[in-house]
């Protein structure tokens, strides 16, 4: 052989390697082939438990319909996830580290931080945390009997989802759905009230915008069959929030409609995207939209999962024929200290005025004492502010592929949601509310202004200040995913 044409052979092939990079033996990144675990299981309770939602203590007389918690498990490259959705009011304090606690042994090359919870914000789920209302008698669930059910079921579910992984694909979609509505009627003086009358001679306005975006994650097998989907909406699920049974509310019809369209085998995992703001609830039209329904013959309820339910329908065939197998994929975990709402002079007076005459109460009901609680606990912020001068809350932000999920733990604002769209390097922002723990509204300096339930202190531990902290962080942390592309 020719000298000169082996010593060009050998370079080029010397060259292709180098710029092929390190080999895997060497400690480089592993590909980006998805891995795809899913399961669900039923979190209803077995005996009657208290309701959450509402300040006064609602039984359970009845199972309407299950409860479920549903996880999603995605490992590419060298990072992971595992998310689950649960049908409840919140993730309270505490819940999450335990369930991380328990779960940890079972899931060996795991890194427990990368697993996080979010709730749906049903209002018939079952109460959680000891202390928000009075003791109910021995055939009523306590929370702390729930929560030990609670986070058995979950245990198996999160390493069924984990231990389930098979590679798969991925793709994503935008579609629309009219389901969340502002829920805060504003009047001619400025003033501001939750689901505010609107035929009033004073009425001015609706306070803020509505996102009727549904986001969409598609999830196939190797043989592309469908089966799952995450949907992000922003609208907490609470057409009936007020019952006195136990419920999933709209997304149990959603998931109905869903397997009754496609499989019956079809994972749902829900996301309540930023949407302290907004009800399923309207406060225009409302007796136009009820005559409507009963002239379709359908429920409230029914109805929201025949727009959800058309929405991934004319959607499925442009994901389905856009299936990414091979993506980028990171998953950050960051601890963020947000300044606190700090309690005014006036609004602590307030505070120790209605804790008073509460205290001197004598037949006291259940929502005297939510209202007790409350109130005692803007007196002890009040005491803690200045030492205490920022809320730490656990955030994530999980790049898959053109897509970015970005969690808070606030039933926060629409406006703060619409921020983060605006400003991400991603192609779709799936925000998410209520995840990791539960830390009351992050209502806008709009909300303040007007006054009303959802902005006072006694609501919220961070207020617009904070808020837009959370918003840049939360935009910086996508950046750094996308890196300089």
């Amino acid at each position: 052989m020719n000298v000169a044409f082996l010593g060009a052979y050998v370079s080029s092939i010397a060259n292709m390697l180098y710029a092929a990079g390190p080999s895997q033996d060497s400690g480089a990144p592993k590909d980006h082939k998805l891995l795809i675990g899913w399961a669900s299981k039923d979190i209803t309770p077995a005996k009657p438990v208290a309701l959450a939602g509402q300040f006064h203590v609602r039984v359970s007389k009845y199972v309407n319909d299950p409860i479920t918690a549903t996880a999603l498990a995605i490992e590419a490259g060298n990072d992971q996830a595992i998310m689950v959705s649960c049908d409840l009011v919140a993730i309270r304090s505490g819940i999450q580290d335990k369930l991380r606690k328990l779960v940890e042994p079972r899931l060996p090359g795991f890194d427990i931080k990368k697993l996080f919870l979010n709730a749906t914000h049903t209002h018939t789920g079952p109460v959680t945390v000891e202390g928000n209302y009075p003791e109910q008698g021995p055939e009523v669930m306590t929370p702390t009997e729930y929560v030990d059910f609670f986070l058995d079921r979950l245990c198996d579910l999160v390493v069924e989802a984990w231990e389930n992984r098979k590679p798969g694909g991925i793709s994503w979609a935008l579609g629309h759905a009219v389901v969340g509505h502002n829920r805060r009627a504003v009047y001619l003086d400025g003033s501001a009230k939750m689901y505010g009358s609107t035929n009033r001679d004073d009425f001015a306005c609706i306070e803020g915008y509505e996102d009727h975006s549904l986001n969409m994650l598609f999830f196939w097998n190797q043989e592309k069959e469908f089966t799952g989907i995450v949907i992000n909406i922003a609208c907490p699920s609470q057409v009936t929030e007020g019952e006195h049974y136990v419920s999933a509310d709209f997304w149990h019809e959603v998931r109905k409609e869903l397997r009754g369209r496609y499989t019956q085998d079809l994972f749902i995992l829900p996301q309540c995207a930023a949407a302290g703001d907004q009800s399923p609830h309207f406060l225009l039209s409302g007796r136009a939209e009820e005559n409507m329904r009963k002239r379709k013959g359908v429920s409230e309820r029914e109805e929201i999962a025949i727009k959800i339910a058309d929405a991934v329908d004319y959607t499925f065939s442009s994901a389905e024929s856009d299936i990414q197998t091979d993506i980028a994929f990171k998953h950050v975990v960051e601890d963020v200290g947000l300044p606190v709402r700090k309690v005014t002079e006036e609004e602590l007076d307030r505070a120790n005025a209605e804790y008073d005459r509460l205290t001197k109460k004598p037949d006291k009901g259940s929502s005297d004492l939510s209202h007790l609680r409350r109130n005692k606990g803007v007196i002890d912020r009040y005491k803690q502010q200045e030492k205490e001068p920022f809320y730490q809350i656990e955030l994530h932000v999980i790049r898959i592929g053109d897509i970015a999920i970005a969690t808070n733990s606030f039933e926060l604002f629409l406006d703060y949601g619409m921020r983060i769209k605006a400003r991400s390097k991603a192609l779709q922002t799936f925000t998410v509310q209520l995840a990791c723990s539960s830390s009351g509204y992050l209502p806008t300096a709009k909300a303040v202004a007007g006054g009303g339930y959802g902005e006072e202190a006694v609501s919220n531990r961070v207020g617009p200040e904070g808020g837009q902290v959370l918003v840049d962080r939360t935009v910086d942390l996508i950046s750094e995913t996308w890196g300089s592309e």
